[in-house]
């Protein structure tokens, strides 16, 4: 049985495969690869985006659709993560897709599960699909030249699962990676790092990705206020002039925060299109893990 629980789930082979049907998804019209299939979204976190996108994929693609209630999960009466596994599983769905505020649950479910497990978000760990998305969003907007492009990832890098997949995924496919982001936001790593945002790094960049700043992920707070975050790595048109450079965030965007509502309405600000591409990149995964398992 084989699942999503990181971006190394898929080689580079299986990636581009999934572009190609990510590019025939993109015309919106509904299919019936899935009719008769059920998928099972358990978001234990909140989600609008990942969660709307994902459901939206699975019926785009004619599988039923059950979202289970967590604020009523037997989880929150004391139920062990096997056991709620356990009763998952006895509901015979195609795929199931979990999200969760700590890192590692769905590995442990997949572990139990008779079907692909797909995950939507745990922890500071992975987030496979946005990297996924990403990566496609990059790779239709330079026609696949994107070998030696080089990325800036701005903002709360340590504590943003979209970074950790993203890192590993597009280092994966040739792209050079700059972390820019204050000490305490900068995680351990051999990539390039720059501790402020500033023209000479805005010049070498031919991609900006923009995160969140993880607020409810800090165990204390760092910043007297978000403004003083913003007046250092805010992504602001004086500071991007006439650059010719895609920015890209995850949402949701903190505006004026990560970036400023001039940049948001900018054509190079792609934040629209990651999240029209993100239904398409999540019907083409669905596809391929309920399909060919």
């Amino acid at each position: 049985m084989r699942h999503l629980i990181t971006t190394k789930d898929f080689n580079k082979d299986e990636i581009l495969e999934l572009f190609k049907d990510t590019k025939e998804f993109l015309d919106e019209k509904p299919r019936t690869l899935l009719e008769g299939k059920s998928v099972t979204t358990i978001f234990f976190e909140n989600s609008t985006r990942t969660l709307s996108s994902f459901e939206s994929a699975a019926q785009r693609l004619g599988a039923k659709v059950l979202r289970l209630d967590t604020s009523r999960s037997s989880l929150r009466k004391g139920e062990t993560l096997y056991d709620t596994a356990m009763i998952l599983d006895s509901m015979s769905p195609n795929a199931i897709i979990v999200r969760h505020a700590h890192s590692g649950v769905p590995h442990i479910l997949a572990k139990h599960m008779h079907c692909p497990v797909l995950n939507g978000g745990d922890g500071k760990h992975a987030h496979p699909t946005q990297a996924l998305l990403d990566l496609f969003t990059i790779w239709t907007h330079f026609k696949g030249r994107i070998k030696d492009k080089i990325i800036l990832i701005v903002g709360d890098i340590k504590n943003s699962r979209v970074a950790a997949s993203n890192i590993e995924l597009l280092n994966r496919f040739g792209l050079k990676i700059i972390l820019v982001a204050p000490p305490h936001f900068m995680p351990h790593s051999n990539l390039e790092k720059s501790y402020k945002l500033d023209d000479k790094l805005i010049d070498k960049a031919d991609i900006i990705m923009s995160l969140r700043t993880q607020t409810e992920r800090h165990n204390k707070s760092i910043y007297a206020s978000l403004k003083d975050y913003a007046n250092d790595f805010c992504i602001q048109s004086n500071l991007i002039k006439d650059k010719k450079l895609i920015l890209l965030h995850p949402g949701p965007v903190n505006r004026n925060t990560d970036i400023s509502d001039e940049m948001m309405s900018d054509k190079r600000t792609l934040v629209l299109q990651q999240v029209k591409n993100g239904v398409a990149i999540r019907m083409a995964v669905l596809k391929k893990l309920i399909l060919e398992n």
